[in-house]
């Protein structure tokens, strides 16, 4: 690493010499605009809106705009004259517990290593900021702008977050935040079982940048010369789901069943406020489901109790009928013989 920035940090009367590095580095893959024809780099010249000449960065001064089509110009004269902090100091404001510091405010970090004969008061300075779990509020100029910054521990090296001034956080000025929103207590709940289902130690090592590595890939293919292979479509996140209790318990068990755990089912155990809410709903439901079909079943038995007796009386009429002839007979045989 290169050292940006030589200072020291001011703690009451001691003075630490300090040198600053960049904490963190972007991994973004940059991309130049070329000429699509023949790949050649686009260049932007700078050049004045009023005269047309091309301007050198030695004549580039900073305008600021009051409207009306005016501007004001500041030259470096004019930001030297500005009573801005010492330019190689870290002065140390006062010390607050950490969890007051709302992240929001924090902004960049930097790496601080102790110079020439100052590491004895450096790790001082950081040994005292561990042993009174606390964070040093501080203020620096970097690069022509006073900023306020915090001091911590990390990695037994101190850490400089610059923050943001207050003034710079927005409100969040939303609509829902003024209506009356109701949460059913079975729905927090059902929340709040899902997060437990989804809760572990935080361990960054193990995200990846998806994106960035298939555009390598990409990238890496082009210079090889090969095909590209079409990476699998992450699945897509459901539209929102009208049964909010129904996605809470789907959700529940995928976030179950991926750390090898069983779906939740309605067990033995003491009832929890979530599995009464869905006993209770499971019970209506198949209420709801065995009315129709009870009905349906009385139904089809009276139809059976009618249909019954009918069978049975066509049964006795039809022998009757077969045997009329037979009796129609035998009184013709038996007349004659009476008049004989």
């Amino acid at each position: 690493m290169r050292a940006i920035w030589k200072g020291a940090v001011s703690f009451g009367l001691v003075s630490i010499g300090v040198k600053l590095y960049s904490a963190t580095e972007e991994k973004d893959i940059r991309f130049h605009q070329v000429h699509r024809e023949d790949g050649g780099r686009i260049r932007y010249k700078r050049t004045c809106s009023v005269c047309g000449e091309e301007v050198t960065y030695d004549d580039i001064a900073k305008g600021y705009d009051i409207g009306g089509g005016e501007m004001v110009i500041l030259t470096d004269e004019d930001f030297a004259d500005l009573p801005l902090t010492s330019s190689r100091a870290i002065d140390v404001l006062e010390f607050v517990p950490a969890e007051q510091v709302d992240p929001i405010l924090y902004n960049k970090a930097y790496f601080l290593e102790p110079e020439g004969t100052a590491t004895k008061p450096y790790v001082l300075l950081r040994d005292a900021l561990l042993d009174s779990e606390r964070v040093a509020i501080v203020k620096v100029a970097l690069r022509q702008r006073e900023q306020l910054a915090t001091l911590r521990v990390r990695e037994g090296v101190l850490l400089l977050n610059t923050m943001l001034w207050p003034d710079e956080i927005r409100n969040p000025d939303f609509g829902f935040l003024d209506e009356d929103l109701k949460v059913r207590p079975p729905e927090l709940a059902m929340a709040s079982s899902l997060i437990d289902s989804m809760t572990g130690e935080f361990e960054p090592d193990v995200f990846t940048d998806d994106y960035r590595a298939a555009l390598q890939e990409v990238i890496d293919a082009k210079v090889e010369g090969r095909e590209v292979v079409q990476p699998e479509e992450a699945e897509q996140a459901p539209a929102a789901a009208v049964d909010l209790m129904a996605a809470l318990k789907a959700s529940v068990d995928r976030a179950r069943a991926a750390r090898g755990e069983q779906p939740s089912r309605g067990g033995g155990g003491e009832p929890t406020p979530i599995s009464s809410a869905r006993s209770a709903q499971k019970a209506a439901e198949n209420k709801a489901a065995k009315a129709p079909a009870k009905q349906a079943a009385t139904k089809k038995t009276a139809e059976k109790k009618v249909a019954e007796p009918a069978k049975k009386t066509a049964a006795k009429k039809t022998p009757a009928k077969k045997a009329e002839p037979a009796k129609k007979t035998a009184a013709r045989k038996t007349t004659p013989r009476k008049s004989a």
